[in-house]
């Protein structure tokens, strides 16, 4: 079983978790092509290599290029999930994104008394963390990783100047991420753990312990920016184990709405979709029926969540010219999914492997890579799927 081990003796921050997968591993030009799927401006990605007490690694920062009014002054959560979700980033990296940010979120409103829906991301902030979140996302998926651990995390001492003033370390927001996570304090009088550190954290580690029964395989350092009288950097670490994967195939519930229409522009139908995409529906399909008095129509279904039913349901009803749905409960049987990242002679490329009791089935590269490999080198798409079909992987 391949492992991403954090070892946060010095904490963590957005920054020094790029910094760290690229150290291990993770292509930085690869990050940055992934990146450009938000369509996001007015940040550069800065990588280079420095030493931290005798120890090498990779510095990242996102330094934002002057005054930034793509979106506005401030963002609230439903607006920077939309910015997610229309994006062309997988459906992975997508979910990973939107589960961290929900995470910070919930903090601020937890901490400041207020709604969700309430909470309000500033522009500069917004953009930096957007890097460092969905940059994490996309190394996690490049890493492919079975299990990720994590050491308990060192947060520091002294005091941080927050918005309202200056706060003890760690900061409000943090130390609400951080319920339920070992940690530790004091190592330094600086903030060593940032809320955008603890929630990729938070919302990617599967089990926080001190133990390491593994074999390291390789090893990675992201630097921070502050000095100390040890290395103020963040250690990764990928490994194996010999137990296998206990991820298996799982049968979860889930919601059908349908409704049948024979009176709607057909030209409607794809915005329709992507609002439902956009929402968070699993799938959307229609199919063609015919009606009373012989109409040609559509039967529009959509599965779901059942927690994302009501939301769904009200968007069929605004975007559509149905009168009514029927809804009804299913089971949905998932197959274990895992993702790799392979190197072509042209880029790389996604690769997701299906599972079932624990053997791989079969693997397919993302159609949206092979695509933009063949436009970007004017090649024929099926000479890169060729490329495939001769692989093992």
């Amino acid at each position: 079983m391949k492992i991403l081990y954090y070892d946060c003796f010095a904490g963590i921050s957005g920054a020094m978790n790029l910094g760290a997968m690229i150290d291990i591993g993770v292509s930085s030009v690869f990050l940055s092509e992934e990146l450009k799927k938000i369509n996001l401006q007015g940040y550069e990605l800065c990588v280079s290599r420095e030493q931290h007490r005798g120890i090498a690694g990779t510095r990242v920062e996102v330094v934002l290029a002057g005054q930034n009014r793509q979106y506005g002054e401030c963002l609230n959560l439903a607006e920077v999930e939309t910015i997610i979700r229309r994006s062309s980033l997988s459906d992975r990296v997508k979910s990973m994104s939107l589960n961290i940010f929900g995470i910070i979120a919930q903090a601020q409103a937890q901490i400041q008394g207020m709604k969700l829906e309430e909470v309000l991301f500033r522009e500069k902030e917004f953009i930096k963390s957007i890097v460092e979140i969905v940059g994490a996302a996309i190394c996690i998926e490049y890493i492919a990783a079975d299990r990720i651990i994590s050491s308990p995390v060192e947060m520091g001492g002294g005091f941080v100047n927050c918005v309202h003033g200056l706060y003890p370390v760690p900061a409000p927001v943090t130390l609400e991420i951080m319920k339920g996570i070992p940690m530790k304090s004091g190592a330094a009088a600086f903030e060593m753990a940032t809320p955008v550190g603890v929630a990729i954290l938070a919302a990617l580690v599967d089990e926080f312990s001190q133990k390491q029964s593994f074999t390291v395989i390789r090893t990675g350092y992201g630097t921070g920016n502050r000095d100390a009288e040890f290395p103020n950097v963040l250690r990764v670490c990928v490994a194996e184990t010999e137990e296998t994967s206990e991820k298996q195939e799982k049968t979860v519930d889930a919601v059908v709405i349908e409704c049948n229409i024979d009176d709607m522009n057909p030209e409607r139908y794809a915005f329709v979709m992507e609002r439902l995409f956009e929402a968070g529906a699993d799938d959307v399909y229609m199919q063609n029926i015919i009606m009373k008095k012989s109409r040609p129509a559509v039967m529009l279904s959509v599965l779901c969540a059942p927690e994302r039913k009501d939301e769904l349901e009200r968007i069929v009803f605004t975007e559509t010219t149905t009168l009514g749905t029927r809804c009804r409960h299913v089971k949905k049987t998932v197959l274990e999914r895992r993702n790799l990242t392979v190197e072509t002679p042209w880029g790389a490329v996604r690769v997701k492997e299906a599972y079932f009791q624990g053997q791989k089935l079969r693997a397919k590269p993302e159609y949206d890579d092979c695509a933009n490999i063949a436009r970007k080198h004017d090649i024929n798409i099926e000479k890169v799927y060729a490329f495939f079909n001769k692989c093992d992987f």
